[in-house]
Order: structure tokens, then sequence, then C-alpha cells
């Protein structure tokens, strides 16, 4: 029998910052938000995010908060929001939610029907579906259009590499309706990205405002965390300085 030992608190008084990366892509997008994020004294954690459907992947990110051990800063990005506000519902040491180009939402609705609720997205024309075995599809961005539909702010060869490395998210994890919504309970923060092809600005926008998030506006694209990596880090200390003890 095995047991997982919990990820220690730091020594600094600082929360742990746990990362959860969105549909295609994986915990490297984040690799430039933790190098300042260390260096100002925080103890991270990269959660892998399944990218197989809400429930389970909620439930594997619930796990991993589990296994940290003090308070807890929750960063989600685009799909990973979703997984955040559903995982993190009544956990008692999760202290704040940033939100960084991502969904906030509400009970019964789904990641699909907020990135469709205003005009401007072009992902969902960018992507092929691929029939999985036991049922069920894979989406993938085609790589000859994910620079210009997912991260056209980034370099055309890191870019090309992040096409190449991304994970397909199934169909069903973004037709999947939400049951638990954490940023009513807890204070939440959104980074908006203002040249975002995958989720409109006025979507993240609307779903700020009702969730009384504080929100903050970036000229980037939907891959901020790659393209300024130093604005989502900022954001990320703003929110544990202020729901500091």
């Amino acid at each position: 029998m095995t047991t997982s030992t919990p990820t220690p608190a730091t020594d600094t008084g600082k929360p742990t910052v746990v990362l959860v990366h969105g549909a295609f892509a994986d915990s490297s997008s984040w690799n430039g938000v933790i190098a300042p994020l260390r260096r100002d004294g925080y103890r991270v954690v990269a959660a892998a995010n399944p990218l197989r459907g809400l429930r389970a992947d909620a439930e594997h990110l619930r796990s991993v908060l589990d296994s940290v051990e003090g308070p807890v800063v929750l960063a989600g990005h685009s799909y990973g929001g979703t997984v955040m506000s559903e995982a993190a519902d009544g956990h008692p040491r999760v202290r704040a939610l940033v939100f960084v180009a991502s969904f906030l939402l509400q009970v019964g609705e789904s990641t699909g029907e907020l990135a469709a609720k205003f005009p401007g997205a072009q992902l969902g024309a960018a992507l092929d579906a691929v029939p999985l075995p036991g049922g069920g599809t894979d989406l993938w961005i085609r790589q000859e259009q994910f620079r210009e539909v997912f991260a056209a702010d980034v370099p055309e060869d890191v870019a090309a590499l992040m096409a190449v490395a991304q994970r397909p998210v199934t169909a069903d994890a973004l037709a999947d309706p939400a049951t638990r919504a954490a940023w009513r309970e807890i204070p939440s923060w959104t980074l908006i990205t203002l040249q975002d092809l995958a989720i409109p600005a006025d979507s993240m926008r609307f779903m700020a405002q009702r969730a009384g998030s504080h929100a903050v506006e970036v000229d980037a694209s939907h891959a901020v965390t790659v393209s300024r990596p130093d604005v989502v880090a900022d954001l990320i200390d703003r929110a544990a300085r202020a729901t500091g003890d």
C-alpha cells in the first residue's frame, strides 16, 4: 500500500501557489510564471490537469490540494479555471483564486457555453476532433493554426513547439456543466486578455463582473502565461498579499 506525502508549507510565511493549466497546454506553460514566484519566496506546485472530464479533473486537482500543507493560492488558465472552481469549493485551505484568461462558471454552465457567449472566439473553427477507442472525442488545435488562435504574441519558434506538445481535451470536458462555484465564497482575481481569440474579452469581463472578481486587463493573447508571465506572477502575488493573515 502506498501513501502520499503532503507537500510541506513554505517556511517564509507565504502560501503555496498551485497552478492549473488548461486545454491544449501542459504544466510547462507556467514555466515563466514559476520562476518569479519562486524568487519571491513562494513554494509552487504545477498540477497536471488530466483534461478528461470536469468531474474527474476536479477530483484529481482536489487530491493535489489535499496534499499541500498550509494556505493555498490557486491559479488556473483557461479550462483550468473551470476545474479549479469546481475542485476548490469548500476547501478549507484555499485562500484565493486567480483566473488567468479563464472561466468563472456559474453552477449549470459549461466551458463551451461561456466561450461562445460573446462574439470573437475563433478557436472552435481551428479544432480537429479525433474519436477515442472507448467512445468520446479528443479535441486538438491544428498545428498550422495554433499560433494564430492561441498564442499570437508568442515567438514563432516557441509557439511551434507549443503546437507540437499540446495536450488534447475531451469534448465532454468542455461540455460538462459546473456543479460547484468556489468563487462564490473565495476571493478571486481575473486577468482579462484583450487579444484573446479563444475566450473573448467581453466574456471574461462578464464573468468577472458577475463574480465580483478583481479584474486586471492586459494586451495579450490567450497564451498569456507564456507571453506575459510577469503580469501573471504579479497578479498571483497581489492575490496572495491581499488575502494573507
